[in-house]
This record gives structure tokens, C-alpha cells and sequence, in this order.
């Protein structure tokens, strides 16, 4: 058995681990980098990038078909999976190839192999233990399912939702968040029909109410159907699909179910608890600092609880290098975190909903502007409605901004801006935003909670 050292070891090479290895090779620490898999992790190979690529493809099927609403002649033909596949694999290929050249160019050591934590200090890849001065768990997590239900056949997740040869005439999705509903936008696009079962009252339930309720009215106006407050009960398999039943007896047949309740954090089996860390429902229990309860041993990304963000994990990375470096960096709370859902229509936001902000500073001193993209020029060129609503302290900051439409997240990056700085409606409203662009309605709903609407009444 052999014995090598660094001072820091990185077990996990997803996107909190790989940025946690960049940044801390940029500050001069020696580093080992463990990943079983794919450099990348979930995010570049089963996650955001396959699932945003599959979601641009969709874009140019309904494109296709709504082409002579613009004046341009064009016929969609249907959906050439096997082309989609070679699109979307061609991307992850590239995208990878650039992070291995990177991480080779930083002088990582890369040691490929499953790792298990044998003490605070040292995890063990099959005959080799790797030693650190610190180490960073970054294992990820994986999709969920419900007790008693089964992965297998036509019951689904999203890993072989990637993988599908043929685009299935009518699928059932189990979970209106984030992977249900764009899933759900892609099917709809390439011609399936959908239904999405949620227990929860809303479609994108962690989102702003109203919000939710636009979503909802969008899909509905795509065919896309859904049922909302009725648990999953079960589903049988058949040669044709699978029935699958409510718990108010209500029964959906679809050629296929996709299960999109979560993900869950992929610790079991690696030594954690053996060694003393702190898990809870199996999840790694961090400070704000992201530290576990054995000092100089951190946790970063999904196994973490919180968010299940890729971003929050790059973030977590490169806030633990930091950290061990001893420079203290700014702890980014994850309500302040952007999210984005990427579906037809895209929902973004940052900060709190209108009723989180009620809850914690009181309704008379929350006040809070929805503006309409209906009246924003850009938006009605692209073909696209929805809002910017900002919600603020009266008298004080911005505290949330939530948002719904086509492209509207690419507007999340001001978004943060203003919230973690903790920018007032009257600072934000002199400043200039640029015309045609959906960016303008951001700073339109600014300038109305600053007392001087334009374009609103």
C-alpha cells in the first residue's frame, strides 16, 4: 500500500470539487483530485449541460413551428433523436475535454477510483491512501425515488430520461420542480403528451406564488397537463406503459413515468460516519463555514443541506480553498443564491418571496412591484409574457426579485447584484438599461417601487 501526500485532498470531482482543487492550486497548495467517474460530475455529464442542451433543441422545434409568425418560411418536420443525441454529447465531449485540460495545465494530481474516508485526514482509493493537510468531501448526490417505489423498465429518472433512443407519445412526470418541469418542456416541444403530478398546490413550488401561478397558466396554455395536491399512490407496468394511480383514485396512462422528486446526497458507504462526521438523514452537517464537525475536514455542494444548486456548489469550492488558505472569504447565505428554471417559460429569481419577507420584517413594511414583460419591447419582439416582481424593505433594500418568461435568466445576474448588495429601488433606478432588451423591465419594476413609474401605471 502506498502513501501519497498533498495539502489538500479533494474527494469528489463535480463542481464543487473540481473548483475547490482550481482555486486552491491558484493559491499555491499542493492538490489530489478523486473522482470514480467523469471530471464534472452530474452537472456537466447527466445534469445542466445535457438537459439545457436537450432544452435549446426544443427552442428550435417550437421555433420551427411558430417560424411564420416572424415572416419566415420554414416547415418543422419532427425531431431527429439520434441527431439531438450527437448535438447534446458533442457539447458535454467538448466542455470536458476543456475542464481536464485545465485541471492538468493547475498541476492537480487526478486519481481516478472510488475513495473512502478512512480517517479526518486520509482517504483511502483501492491499495493507495491519499493524505492531507485538509480534506473536502464533494461526492454529490443522486436521483431520488419514493419508498416502495422502484426504479426499472419504464419507470424512470432523469440519468435514462438523457438516454432515450425515441421521444415517448405521452410520459408522466412525478414532480412539478425543477427537473419535472423541464423534462416536461422538452417532451412537449419534440410532441409528447405530458401530465406532471405534484402533492404540492403549485408547479415550481420553492418559487414566488404568483410566479407559480403564471407557470402554471403557461403550461396550461402549451397542453401541457398536470395535477396538483394529490400524492402518487403507485403505478403497474404493462406491455404498453404504466397506469399510474393518485391517492384520490385517479389513474394516468403514459407510455412512461419519469420520477423527478429530488436528489438525494450520495455519502452511504464512503466512511463518514466511521470516521465521526456529523450526518443527518444522510446529509453532511457543515458550520456557516462549511466545516464539519471534525476540524479541517469541509463538506461543499449537494451533500450539504440546502440548495441543490451546480452554482452553489462552484461557489462552496472555491469558498472552502479560500478558507483553508486562511483568507476568510464573504459566506453567500442560500436564499441570496440565484435560481433558474429553464423551461418554456423560464422562471429566475434571487432572495425572498413576498411572503418570506412579510414573515421576517412585517406586512407594513414590505412593499413590492410586478411589472408586466408585456409592456417591455424586447419581450414582445421574442413573443414571450410574464413579470418582474421585486419585492423591498419600505424605505430600505431589495430583498428578493423574481422573475418569469422566455430568456429571463440571463437577467439573474443584475438580480444578485442588487439583492446581496442590498441596493435600494432609488439606486437602481438611475442607473441605465440598455433599449430593446428585457433588462429595461428590471429596471422599470425598479422605478416604480422607487415612486416614478414609466412604462406602468
Amino acid at each position: 500500500m502506498s502513501e501519497q501526500n498533498f495539502d489538500l485532498v479533494v474527494l469528489g470531482g463535480g463542481s464543487g470539487g473540481y473548483a475547490a482543487a482550481l482555486r486552491a492550486s491558484l493559491l499555491g497548495l499542493t492538490v489530489a483530485l478523486i473522482e470514480k467517474d467523469k471530471l464534472g460530475g452530474t452537472c456537466l455529464h447527466r445534469g445542466c449541460i445535457p438537459t439545457k442542451a436537450l432544452l435549446h433543441s426544443a427552442e428550435v422545434a417550437d421555433a420551427a413551428r411558430s417560424a411564420s409568425k416572424y415572416g419566415i418560411s420554414a416547415t418543422f418536420d419532427g425531431v431527429d433523436i439520434a441527431g439531438v443525441t450527437s448535438y447534446r454529447e458533442g457539447i458535454i465531449s467538448s466542455k470536458f475535454k476543456g475542464l481536464e485540460g485545465l485541471i492538468k495545465a493547475r498541476k492537480i494530481t487526478v486519481i481516478r477510483g472510488e475513495g473512502r474516508l478512512v480517517s479526518p485526514t486520509r482517504v483511502q482509493v483501492g491499495d493507495d491512501v491519499i493524505e492531507g493537510k485538509n480534506v473536502v468531501l464533494a461526492t454529490g448526490s443522486y436521483a431520488r425515488s419514493l419508498p416502495g417505489l422502484e426504479i426499472g423498465g419504464r419507470v424512470i429518472t432523469s440519468e435514462q430520461a438523457l438516454e432515450l433512443d425515441f421521444v415517448p407519445q405521452k410520459v408522466a412526470i412525478l414532480g412539478g420542480g425543477v427537473i419535472g418541469v423541464e423534462f416536461a418542456s422538452v417532451w412537449k416541444s419534440f410532441g409528447s403528451e405530458v401530465t406532471i403530478i405534484e402533492a404540492l398546490p403549485h408547479l415550481v413550488p420553492n418559487e414566488e406564488e404568483s410566479i407559480s401561478k403564471q407557470f402554471e397558466r403557461a403550461f396550461r396554455k402549451r397542453g401541457i397537463e398536470f395535477s396538483l395536491g394529490t400524492r402518487f399512490q403507485s403505478v403497474e407496468q404493462n406491455d404498453d406503459g404504466v397506469v399510474v394511480t393518485l391517492e384520490d383514485g385517479r389513474r394516468i396512462e403514459a407510455e412512461l413515468l419519469l420520477v423527478a422528486v429530488g436528489r438525494g446526497p450520495s455519502t452511504q458507504g464512503l466512511g463518514f460516519e466511521e470516521v465521526g462526521v456529523e450526518v443527518d438523514r444522510g446529509f453532511v452537517i457543515t458550520n456557516e463555514r462549511l466545516e464539519t464537525n471534525i476540524p479541517g475536514l469541509y463538506a461543499v455542494g449537494d451533500i450539504v443541506p440546502g440548495l441543490q444548486l451546480a452554482h452553489r456548489s462552484f461557489q462552496h469550492g472555491i469558498f472552502v480553498a479560500e478558507e483553508i488558505a486562511g483568507l476568510s472569504p464573504q459566506v453567500v447565505d442560500d436564499v441570496n443564491i440565484p435560481k433558474v428554471t429553464y423551461s418554456d417559460p423560464e422562471v429566475a429569481s434571487v432572495g425572498l418571496t413576498e411572503a418570506r419577507a412579510i414573515a421576517e420584517y412585517g406586512q407594513d413594511r414590505v412593499a413590492s412591484y410586478d411589472y408586466s414583460l408585456g409592456g417591455n419591447g424586447k419581450s414582445h419582439i421574442i413573443g414571450t409574457t410574464g413579470s418582474v416582481k421585486v419585492v423591498r424593505v419600505a424605505d430600505g433594500p431589495v430583498v428578493g426579485i423574481h422573475m418569469i418568461g422566455a430568456r429571463v435568466g440571463e437577467l439573474i445576474g443584475e438580480a444578485q447584484l442588487i439583492v446581496n448588495w442590498e441596493a435600494y429601488p432609488e439606486d437602481v433606478a438611475q442607473l441605465v438599461h440598455a433599449h430593446p432588451t428585457q433588462n429595461e423591465a428590471l429596471g422599470e419594476a425598479h422605478l416604480a417601487l422607487a415612486g416614478k413609474p414609466l412604462h406602468a401605471l
